[in-house]
């Protein structure tokens, strides 16, 4: 899951200029979420992507658009779906 919280100032910026809607439908494409969120956060605009991220390189490629251009501040953290958790349980007990 990424959570990200945009730089006022850039993020008004990429609203005048038209960019944030390009890239937040960037960040669609190459997330390919399973659900996204746009809202409000500690009084800043914010997103928040639910993924799988397979691979721990594509990292650069998720982040850095949003760094660079919206000046935002990220969080990503593991996250399991309900299916995920069961089958992590089921493993645990084999063990």
């Amino acid at each position: 899951m990424l959570r990200a919280r945009l730089d006022t100032q850039l993020s008004n910026e990429a609203i005048k200029s038209g960019a944030l809607p390009d890239v937040m439908r960037r960040m669609t494409e190459e997330l390919k979420p399973e659900a996204a969120y746009f809202g409000p956060c500690d009084g800043g605009r914010a997103c928040t992507f639910v993924f799988d991220m397979q691979d721990s390189s594509r990292l650069p490629t998720i982040a850095e658009p949003l760094l660079l251009e919206l000046g935002a501040e990220i969080e990503i953290q593991p996250v399991m779906n309900s299916d995920d958790l069961q089958k992590g349980l089921a493993a645990l007990q084999k063990s």
